[in-house]
């Protein structure tokens, strides 16, 4: 699980980049849970966090330009 001070350094092409490698990862890690076939139930919550975290961050920066 990423730092929200090491996200924070990111420009945001990379949190956009990670944000897809992300979502990427939690597509597999549903159809894996689907099939039993899920070596760590954790890794799930984690993914799902770290989305959270990079949109909170992508709509601060977004605020922060409007302003």
């Amino acid at each position: 699980m990423a730092n929200v001070a090491d996200l924070k350094t990111k420009t945001d092409d990379e949190l956009s980049t990670e944000l897809n490698n992300l979502k990427r990862e939690q597509f597999n890690l549903r159809f894996q849970a689907a099939t039993n076939q899920l070596e760590k139930p954790s890794r799930v919550r984690e993914v799902r966090r770290s989305i959270a975290q990079i949109k909170t961050l992508q709509t601060e920066r977004k605020r922060s330009v409007a302003k």
